[in-house]
């Protein structure tokens, strides 16, 4: 079974684990609590599964490392920390070195293994009720079933690889928030047209008028005797004078008047909206034990 380092696998792997990064946590003993080494590195299979933790006991036991099946191992971020289940620092000398420049074949897995099986995982049901002990030694004599090399699969042996729930228990809180979010909706309509109104307008033209002033004066000389013939009567003799007048002519022309823009703005306002959310709060029920939270 061929295994990958998982940045190679997924180099985005903390988008995975909430942005924390499981390489570089402190592995220690569960209950006593003593340092073991650190994660060095993390194994998938080609599915993505985490299989092993690559712990690098450098911590003290210079450039060894070793590997820790995740069935084993509970990780704690809360702490930065990673506990092995079942395992002391004493026992871990006892794991075969992990050398990444070897490959990784089913021999090497099955050294591994060894050390980490444990009599509990391969009982028959009544004997698998027991507790079993996370000192128990790992050394301790039992039998196991036979596997083929060629046909062993990690589903066959969950309790070293697959993720222990109950070690791993994750309870997500949640809650509601609003999202405001905008639609747009018709309030109206202006409709704007042109109409025709009539009135009666008023113009003042001055006009000319001619007119007969007849205008009687004595000359000068009135009185004074004339020849016969200046003197010439005649009778029926006529003057006529033609007389006009100016009378207003109207007519119409269009001008324009004025333009009418017709535009829309945008006038902006904050509104508030209000609405019942709900959110999960966090029950502890542990009377008289301790408890800490983080």
């Amino acid at each position: 079974m061929v295994l990958y380092k998982l940045e190679d696998f997924e180099p985005n792997y903390r988008d995975s684990f909430d942005g924390h990064d499981i390489k570089g946590l402190g592995v220690y003993t569960q209950g006593t609590d003593e340092k073991i080494g650190s994660v060095n590195d993390v194994l998938v299979d080609e599915d993505g599964h985490i299989r092993y933790l690559v712990v690098d006991l450098g911590f003290w036991i210079f450039g060894k490392k070793v590997l820790l099946p995740i069935g084993r191992a509970r990780i704690d971020y809360n702490s930065d920390r990673v506990y092995t289940i079942g395992l002391t620092r004493e026992q871990a000398e006892d794991l075969p070195e992990f050398n990444e420049r070897l490959a990784l074949d089913y021999d090497y897995e099955e050294q591994v293994r060894g050390v980490y099986r444990r009599p509990g995982d391969y009982t028959t049901p009544a004997e698998a009720s027991r507790p079993v002990e996370a000192s128990a030694p790992l050394d301790a004599t039992y039998s196991t079933p036979s596997y083929n090399r060629d046909s062993y699969t990690y589903e066959h042996e969950p309790s070293l690889y697959n993720l222990n729930e109950q070690d791993h228990q994750t309870l997500r809180l949640y809650e509601e928030r609003l999202i405001a979010g905008k639609q747009r909706r018709k309030t109206g309509e202006v409709a704007i047209g042109k109409h025709i109104e009539t009135e009666t307008a008023r113009v003042a033209v001055p006009v000319e008028k001619e007119r007969v002033v007849i205008e009687r004066v004595t000359p000068a000389d009135a009185g004074r005797a004339v020849p016969a013939s200046e003197a010439n009567f005649r009778e029926g003799e006529v003057a006529r004078v033609e007389l006009h007048e100016e009378t207003p002519e109207i007519r119409k022309e269009a001008v324009l008047r004025e333009e009418v823009r017709v535009r829309k703005v945008v006038d902006q306002e904050t509104v508030e909206a209000q609405d019942t959310v709900r959110r999960e709060e966090l029950d502890i029920n542990a009377p008289n034990l301790p408890i800490e939270e983080r």
